[in-house]
């Protein structure tokens, strides 16, 4: 069995008791599908977001609506797939009305499942998408646009801030930032 296949069913392993997952309020409060996150699970570059919307809970895959068309070609214009980097969020379960999640929400999420997903995949460089993603994974309240395209060294990997795509959807202005910072992303990973 390669390392590919074998991280793949140690993620499977850990997805499984969570299918129905109840542990947050989340797991009652109307989402459809846990969306647990896709791609190489040998990624040296992994991409986390603050949680699952819409299209992501209708079609149980992370960043599918219009922020995921635009990651997908920001990745493309990066010369990357999707295939190619592992794409999660903070938490698993859609929050109602898209809201920001609550700590005992993403505490848990990040307990169980976010922080066991990076021991599996070990990437070298993290990209968070938008200040949720970047202050949840660090503990910091790090401002996003003062912040973004810094790297933040962790002892396992380093951590590149950007924004994230729906505040570009909205802020069309910002998109050569997040461009920018997902360029540097891929070129960083790709000295692993």
């Amino acid at each position: 069995m390669n390392i590919q296949d074998y991280k793949q069913n140690l993620l499977n392993e850990l997805y499984a008791p969570f299918k129905d997952c109840t542990q947050c309020p989340l797991g009652t409060s109307g989402r459809s599908t846990v969306v647990f996150g896709e791609g190489d699970p040998n990624a040296t570059l992994m991409f986390i977001g603050e949680g699952p919307g819409r299209d992501e809970d209708e079609q149980g895959r992370p960043f599918v609506g219009r922020s995921g068309r635009l990651l997908t070609r920001a990745l493309e214009i990066a010369e990357i797939g999707r295939e190619s980097v592992y794409i999660t969020n903070i938490v698993k379960c859609r929050p109602p009305g898209n809201r920001t999640p609550l700590p005992n929400e993403s505490g848990v999420c990040k307990r169980l499942l976010l922080f066991n997903q990076i021991k599996i995949i070990r990437p070298k460089i993290i990209c968070t998408l938008g200040a949720c993603a970047l202050q949840e994974l660090t503990g910091n309240t790090y401002q996003i646009t003062k912040i973004r395209g810094t790297p933040l060294a962790h002892e396992a990997y380093t951590i590149i801030p950007t924004l994230h795509p729906a505040f570009v959807l909205r802020n069309p202005k910002a998109g050569k930032d997040l461009l920018d910072d997902v360029l540097k992303a891929v070129a960083l990973s790709k000295n692993y």
